[in-house]
């Protein structure tokens, strides 16, 4: 079964982001935290949405004359 909602440091981890970043994308308002008793969770479309609105990385190399 695929999970729905991860931690903290899953979320992290899936973004290639320390957990400070991500906590600066919660106060930027780009991702939403969600609370399930004492955890922190965060929605793993939510997340997926995110890395998809990230601009294409240009590899230099490849393109110098």
């Amino acid at each position: 079964m695929t999970k729905l909602a991860v931690s903290i440091p899953e979320a992290a981890q899936m973004l290639g982001i320390g957990r400070s970043s991500l906590y600066a994308l919660f106060r930027e308002q780009k991702l939403t935290p969600r609370k399930s008793g004492k955890r922190t969770l965060v929605l793993v479309d939510e997340l997926r949405q995110y890395a998809e609105s990230l601009p294409a990385g240009v590899n230099r190399r490849a393109i110098s004359p």
